[in-house]
């Protein structure tokens, strides 16, 4: 078949790799839906293909300085920092050490040493870490809120804008291609598969017309080998580096 790009595509696709509809798979619809939320989860926590990065324009509200924190949508796993902004201005103006150097020194490309600017800037961007330094963020995506440690009623003003560099979900409905990865459809049958073991493990020996005889252990067996395998496979080649965001 085609590529799969929907959630009924992925389970029917994961139900036909169990057998179906040759083998019945007693499994509940419930039970299915369950098991592929369950796969989803675990692929957005360590694949990195699971979400992107992201910069969030957020306007400064009175509810802001008033809670100290900005929300942050759903969506948002991580957040890796705020970018540098004016206290309580914006742009450049005449004060600002960049206006004096783009005037004095860069009033002509063919006569400016290019050398000498690049480590001016690299001087003026070493004190500006070692006197102000980066405003700290914290961030716990169970919270949706993004803690700036500032003083908001000097550094801020309503109306201004902060940007956050995030990592967001991908949404597989609008990014449909998600529903047809790799890990994600094995993970999803896997995880189908021991919800099947489980369901038939207490009629182990029960034999039917015709001499079979269940054996819902083994398929439970067989399904925790399966999910060990791709676990261990995707934290080893697709994990992000623990310390790559915050929250």
């Amino acid at each position: 078949m085609a590529s799969i790009t929907s959630r009924e595509q992925l389970k029917e696709y994961c139900l036909r790799r169990l057998g179906a509809p040759v083998i019945e798979i007693n499994v509940d619809e419930d039970q299915i839906e369950d098991r592929i939320d369950d796969a989803f989860q675990f692929y957005r926590e360590y694949h990195y293909d699971a979400v992107e990065k992201v910069y969030l324009k957020h306007l400064i509200t009175e509810t802001d300085l008033t809670n100290l924190y900005i929300p942050i949508p759903d969506a948002v796993v991580g957040v890796e920092r705020v970018l540098p902004f004016s206290q309580k201005s914006t742009g450049i103006n005449i004060f600002d050490i960049r206006y004096q150097i783009l005037i004095n020194d860069l009033y002509s490309l063919m006569s400016t040493d290019l050398i000498y600017y690049t480590q001016v800037r690299q001087q003026l961007e070493l004190i500006n870490q070692t006197l102000v330094g980066v405003k700290p963020v914290r961030f716990n995506r169970h919270m949706n809120r993004l803690y700036i440690d500032m003083d908001w009623a000097a550094d801020v003003d309503v109306g201004s804008n902060i940007v956050v560099e995030a990592w967001r979900i991908l949404d597989p409905d609008t990014y449909t291609d998600v529903y047809n990865d790799m890990f994600l459809k094995r993970y999803a049958t896997a995880l189908i598969k021991r919800q099947w073991g489980t369901n038939m493990k207490k009629f182990d020996g029960v034999q039917l017309p015709g001499g079979v005889v269940l054996n819902g252990g083994k398929i439970y067996d067989e399904a925790e080998d399966e999910l060990l395998k791709i676990e261990t496979e995707i934290q080893a080649r697709f994990e992000l580096p623990v310390d790559f965001f915050t929250g």
